[in-house]
């Protein structure tokens, strides 16, 4: 099935109960069918039910073409990390918008986005998972267009995978991956370690080294100096390895990092790659931009470092109902833990909604949450009541997509134009 046949057929999917905050009389209509009635987010008529989360049609556009231009700005390949939407529509908009693929974590996320024709899939991980790598390696002999490439941090994983893949038909394309220092997440913790890793690599049929990548966003008390260093022991690992020919038949070579905090340090490290015996592929790998946030990446974002370059625009907005004012000052709105992203930053309540109109949610403060509950905490002459909407920003991306599995992408006047189907 080609890509556009598979997303078509997330247009033929029935609207049903599994589907949170949709109008309960589109039960039976398919998602295209419900997308064309192009109904309004606020209607009363239209039949939308709260807790409902929702994209800023308008700012998800703004986003994708901003990175689009840095990006290339800056000389840089994009493969924006999937598993912060896991949704196979904004993959390919990512990818109509220049990204050269995607960049995923763990196997069930490439089945998703080989299932949706995704052609070049970075995996930022070890993969030592045999049943995975025996279907990595039948997708690799089935279709020649399909690039893979993944991390390798350890000679027992570069052993595992050796195993796993002895008589395919393509050699795995690997990465070593070099930790951020002692104390950081995955990777190794040293040049001598790379360097082994490579050697185990290199004594495989099965696997091809092609390049390193990291995550500099883990270095221990990150900081622009601190991260800048990492970032310049990555690329003299590529020099390096390219000058004791380790790289022989990779075709290009590989130098990836670039989460969304620290790809304005990824982008001006990179600019210096001296020239290497094969062309450099220097790989972005920022996922959180496609919808941005309000608190955390609000905070972090290399755009506040570089205002001249643009701003991310932050896309989502929950709104939820007021159903309980028990006292002057306290309310609770019924969404909560299995709505609202949590984990990093608490919601923020931004604005109430009341017969068509909106104003400020001056006064008003999320406090806690419960699973189906928001608490808010008010100010003396808080403008709000029981009935009422709020309209509450959210911080982390990547756990406010996956509570949610068709989410309504609205105009700004609330007009619904699209639903973006997630798979977690």
């Amino acid at each position: 099935m080609s890509s556009s046949e598979a997303l078509a057929q997330l247009a033929e999917e029935r609207v049903d109960h599994r589907f949170k905050g949709l109008p309960p009389d589109a039960e039976g209509l398919t998602v295209g069918e419900l997308a064309a009635q192009r109904r309004n987010l606020f209607a009363e008529t239209d039949g939308f039910t709260t807790p409902v989360l929702a994209l800023s049609a308008e700012r998800l556009e703004h986003n994708l073409a901003l990175m689009e231009t840095y990006a290339a700005r800056h000389g840089l390949a994009f493969a924006p990390h999937g598993k912060t939407s896991m949704a196979p529509q904004l993959f390919h908009r990512q990818i109509e918008h220049g990204a050269w693929g995607v960049t995923l974590a763990v196997p069930h996320q490439v089945r998703v986005a080989r299932a949706f024709g995704i052609q070049r899939v970075f995996l930022a991980n070890e993969l030592v998972d045999a049943s995975a790598l025996r279907w990595i390696a039948g997708e690799l002999a089935a279709d020649p267009g399909f690039r893979f490439v993944c991390y390798v941090d350890s000679v027992r994983g570069a052993e595992l995978m050796d195993a796993a893949l002895r008589g395919s038909a393509r050699p795995v394309d690997v990465v070593v991956e070099l930790g951020a220092g002692e104390g950081a997440r995955t990777g190794v913790r040293t040049e001598e370690d790379a360097r082994a890793v490579a050697d185990a690599v290199a004594g495989t049929e099965t696997l091809r080294l092609v390049g390193v990548a990291g995550y500099e966003a883990q270095v221990p008390g990150a900081d622009p100096e601190l991260v800048r260093a990492w970032l310049d022991r990555l690329v003299a690992l590529a020099v390096e390895f390219d000058k004791a020919g380790r790289f022989a038949g990779a075709g290009e070579i590989i130098v990836s990092a670039g989460g969304s905090e620290w790809f304005d340090a990824v982008a001006d490290v990179f600019a210096a790659v001296p020239g290497l015996s094969l062309p450099v592929l220097k790989l972005l790998r920022s996922g959180a931009y496609v919808s941005h946030d309000d608190v955390h990446y609000s905070r972090l974002t290399p755009f506040n470092r570089v205002p001249e370059e643009g701003a991310l625009e932050p896309a989502f907005r929950l709104w939820a109902q007021v159903v309980s004012r028990p006292s002057a000052d306290q309310a609770f709105v019924n969404a909560g833990k299995r709505d609202a992203a949590y984990d990093l930053d608490l919601p923020v309540a931004q604005v109430v909604r009341r017969d068509g109109t909106e104003h400020p949610a001056d006064g008003i403060e999320v406090t806690a949450l419960s699973d189906q509950h928001l608490w808010l905490r008010t100010v003396p002459g808080a403008d709000v009541g029981v009935g009422d909407w709020i309209g509450l920003g959210l911080s982390h991306p990547c756990t406010a997509f996956d509570k949610w599995q068709l989410i309504p992408v609205a105009e700004a006047d609330g007009t619904v134009v699209d639903y973006i189907r997630t798979f977690f």
